[in-house]
């Protein structure tokens, strides 16, 4: 195979024109014995690429090599696993159990064995009972609510802390910026001390306890400790208005707060203590706060009832763990709220086998993988990173402060992360940025991404970034514990593209014309492991299975995502049901749209929404930007616009884009389509 390339393509990619000649003499050789276009890439990205920093070569050489990539994905994979890959895969080891050789015969076992497929889950990830289960699963017909491991008693707790008491449970980044660690010996010892301080305080079995920190040591000791008695946390994020935290105490009936004196954000401290002040002195009855850091501030005295974190820990290191049902409550979480008011979810002690088992098959977690995931427990992955990692026996790494610059690299660098879970809205930052080159990030084995919809060119990215290692990508939600639909390491890996349902889910797509087909909206037929039971605030069989069809006499869930299944059985995330929008008098996402307009010089990221003029008529599309430099408006437009008319639709007419410097998030990083559209439609930005 020979590649001919125009010296003007490799000059506007940043190739020197002196450095053309032996560049491509070297490229050529490297492939002469490809057969294929996937071997091709392979051989360049592992061996060529690996010595190029300039990712816009990368970048010319995959969309040379994979010319239809933009409109046919699954056809241009960018990993492809080797012999190795194969045979270290837990996927595999467990399949080979039941003499099953693909990921879709795994599936597929998952969905009509239940009971043995989740039953050997629990012993493969070595769950202690302290009175094993009667039946693993008693339902009924419907599957509506389910109870597993039927009879049993336990505390998830105790499988967090199987491995050997001296290894490294935790690497962490504390504000001096210097790397420390902590075995598994000293955080459950920690952790115990967290038990019996509650205990001692006189918190009971059930008692909802709230968490609103950063993720450091100390939120995963809490959370572990308040676990252990019997209590249910309450994830609250820290980026939270003290309103928004006053709300989350208010639906739990929360009877106490773990939270610490300021956070850092880049050069920042954020105070935090006195916004959380603020929110339970709102509240009919004032619960007490316990502040796990010195008040930097002299001025800033604690009032009774609140603590400080010295004099609530508990000298004693021991403690044994409460006996509770499985499906007895640990962790209240608030869904993103990207479409209205955020539900309280309630995740029981089963949930985190999900997390555990999503870990093990998916991410491919391994006793001996460090794994940092820049997250927070008030949104679920901070919850499921605790479970994923502990209960695989693995290591946490915890960054200090933003993961938004390279001093959040370098700790990665430096901490021999093995795996690193991102959002793609980071990934956006850092290739804008540069921040995370030059890095030595070799000992990344793989990557994951969730929280919203993937960009393939930032992905492709990513992945340069380490060598060429696969990202996972991992969709779910809270409601589920977890991922319905994600990737493994011994398939083919595509940008921005999905491989397989998640183990032990049966997903179905539905059409709201068409029944069952390959295109529309998430449902899952139950039961699985994690589907949530419970809804503080709300119906939940309302929210999720009101109205919805029935499959050989099942209710399906509603999830809410819309995916799409492409001919060879991979699968593209196009974002909410609710920002779907119908331009030209044709349907399409938010997310399709973003995709195509993204990759435009100093952009960093985009939101696009449709809003019905104020006279009627159709929809207009609306694009907001967010940059940093001074772009022109027009050219930005007409840039935006061409990229449209070529990989989408010439009907799909730009209205109007906005400029911002950041776009409204979630806790989670999700961008919150529905507060531009309000804004818009009043009228709070410039035209």
């Amino acid at each position: 195979m020979q590649i001919a390339l125009e010296d003007d393509e490799l000059i506007n990619a940043g190739l020197p024109k002196e450095e053309i000649k032996p560049f491509l003499s070297q490229l050529n050789t490297l492939i002469k014995d490809a057969h294929t276009n996937e071997e091709a890439w392979h051989f360049i990205s592992k061996n060529l690429l690996t010595t190029i920093s300039n990712f816009n070569i990368h970048l010319l050489l995959y969309k040379t090599i994979y010319p239809n990539w933009q409109e046919e994905p699954d056809t241009a994979p960018a990993i492809i696993p080797t012999l190795e890959d194969f045979q270290s895969a837990n996927i595999r080891t467990f399949s080979l159990k039941f003499d099953l050789h693909s990921v879709k015969e795994l599936l597929q076992f998952s969905i009509t064995h239940i009971e043995t497929f989740w039953d050997n889950i629990a012993r493969t990830l070595n769950i202690i009972f302290k009175k094993p289960p009667e039946k693993i699963l008693k339902s009924n017909s419907s599957y509506e609510h389910s109870e597993w491991f039927y009879g049993a008693k336990l505390n998830i707790i105790d499988s967090c802390f199987k491995a050997d008491p001296k290894k490294t449970a935790l690497i962490y980044q504390a504000a001096d910026m210097q790397i420390h660690q902590m075995s598994y010996e000293a955080l459950n010892e920690l952790s115990n001390q967290v038990a019996n301080g509650l205990i001692k305080l006189g918190l009971h079995l059930g008692d909802p306890i709230a968490i609103a920190m950063p993720m450091n040591q100390y939120a995963v000791a809490i959370y572990l400790g308040i676990i252990k008695m019997g209590g249910v946390v309450v994830s609250i994020a820290d980026s939270f208005s003290s309103d928004e935290i006053q709300i989350r105490l208010a639906i739990t009936n929360c009877k106490l707060i773990f939270t610490q004196d300021t956070v850092g954000w880049l050069t920042k401290a954020i105070p935090l203590y006195e916004k959380v002040k603020m929110a339970c002195e709102k509240l009919i009855t004032r619960i007490p706060i316990i502040v796990t850091s010195r008040i930097v501030n002299e001025t800033m005295t604690l009032n009774t009832p609140d603590h400080h974190w010295q004099t609530f820990l508990a000298d004693d290191t021991h403690f044994e763990t409460q006996e509770v049902s499985p499906m007895s409550a640990c962790n209240i979480l608030f869904s993103s709220g990207t479409t209205g008011t955020p539900k309280a979810i309630v995740w029981n002690h089963t949930t985190a086998i999900k997390a555990a088992s999503d870990g093990y098959f998916h991410q491919n977690i391994k006793s001996d993988d460090i794994i940092a995931w820049p997250t927070n427990l008030g949104w679920m992955m901070g919850p499921w990173l605790i479970f994923a990692a502990l209960i695989n026996d693995a290591t946490i790494a915890l960054a200090f402060g933003a993961p938004k610059d390279r001093a959040f690299g370098e700790f990665i660098q430096n901490a021999n992360v093995t795996i690193l879970g991102v959002v793609p809205t980071l990934v956006a930052t850092w290739r804008e940025s540069k921040c995370m080159e030059g890095l030595n990030l070799n000992k990344i084995k793989l990557f994951s991404s969730t929280g919203e919809c993937s960009t393939p060119e930032d992905m492709l990215y990513l992945m340069s970034l380490a060598g060429y290692k696969p990202i996972i990508e991992y969709c779910g939600g809270t409601e589920i514990g977890g991922a319905y639909i994600t990737s493994t390491i011994i398939e083919n890996n595509y940008p921005s593209l999905f491989t397989t349902p998640a183990m032990g889910i049966h997903l179905r797509i539905l059409n709201q014309e068409e029944g069952l087909n390959h295109i529309g909206e998430v449902a899952i037929q139950p039961p699985s492991i994690g589907l949530s039971e419970t809804l503080l605030n709300a119906d939940h069989h309302q929210i999720y299975f009101e109205n919805m069809p029935t499959v050989n006499g099942i209710t399906l869930r509603r999830h809410g995502d819309q995916i799409k299944e492409t001919s060879k059985g991979f699968f593209s995330l196009l974002g909410r049901v609710d920002d779907t929008m119908k331009l030209g008098g044709i349907k399409i996402s938010a997310a399709e749209i973003e995709r195509c307009v993204t990759g435009i010089e100093n952009i960093i990221e985009v939101a696009a929404i449709a809003v019905p003029p104020v006279d009627g008529g159709p929809n207009h599309l609306i694009i907001f930007i967010s940059t940093l430099a001074n772009l022109s408006k027009d050219e930005t437009k007409k840039a935006m616009q061409q990229k449209i008319n070529h990989e989408l639709n010439p009907l799909f007419k730009i209205h109007d884009i906005v400029f911002m410097r950041d776009l409204p998030k979630t806790a989670s990083n999700k961008i919150m389509r529905r507060v531009l559209r309000n804004q818009y439609q009043n009228k709070e930005f410039e035209r």
